[in-house]
C-alpha cells in the first residue's frame, strides 16, 4: 500500500477544488444530534408537528450539516497532515433543508492562501459548499484553516 501524501501550504493553489464521497443523513443522525446537543426543537424531533409545516417533515439541525461538511472535508485527505488550527466559520448560510435520506457531499475551493505575519505557517481561505443528491446547494460558507509549511 502506498503511503498517503502529506499536503502542506505550498501544495495548495487558489482555485483548487476538492470534492469526495457522499454521506446519507439518517434518522439516527438527527436523533443522536438532538440528544447530544440538547437541541430538541420540534423541527428536528416532532414528525407530527412538522408534517404540517412548510417542509412537510423533520429537518436536520443546521449545525449537523456543518459538522458533516467538516467530516467530509476531513476525509478528502488533503488537510489532515498540515492542519494546525481552525480559524473560524464565516458567513455560513443554511440555504435549503437537509432531511432524512438526503445524501450530501462537500465541495471545498481554495479561495485564498497567504503566509502568516510570522511567516511560519499559512492560512488557507476555504469556501465550502454542501450539496445534496440533486446537486442543490444546502449550506455554504468560508472556513479558514491555519496550516503548516513543508520546509
Amino acid at each position: 500500500m502506498e503511503p498517503l501524501r502529506v499536503w502542506h501550504f505550498e501544495d495548495f493553489e487558489v482555485g483548487q477544488v476538492f470534492s469526495g464521497q457522499g454521506r446519507t443523513i439518517t434518522e439516527s443522525d438527527i436523533v443522536w444530534f438532538a440528544g447530544w446537543s440538547w437541541d430538541t426543537n420540534p423541527p428536528h424531533t416532532d414528525a407530527v408537528h412538522m408534517a404540517g409545516s412548510r417542509f412537510g417533515e423533520r429537518i436536520a439541525h443546521g449545525v449537523l450539516g456543518l459538522s458533516v461538511a467538516m467530516g467530509l472535508a476531513s476525509r478528502l485527505g488533503v488537510f489532515e497532515g498540515c492542519s494546525i488550527a481552525l480559524l473560524g466559520v464565516d458567513d455560513w448560510r443554511f440555504r435549503a433543508p437537509v432531511v432524512v435520506g438526503d445524501t450530501v457531499r462537500v465541495r471545498v475551493e481554495i479561495a485564498g492562501a497567504r503566509l502568516t505575519s510570522r511567516r511560519d505557517a499559512g492560512v488557507l481561505e476555504r469556501r465550502f459548499e454542501l450539496l445534496n443528491q440533486r446537486d442543490e446547494l444546502v449550506q455554504s460558507g468560508s472556513i479558514p484553516l491555519l496550516v503548516s509549511l513543508g520546509h
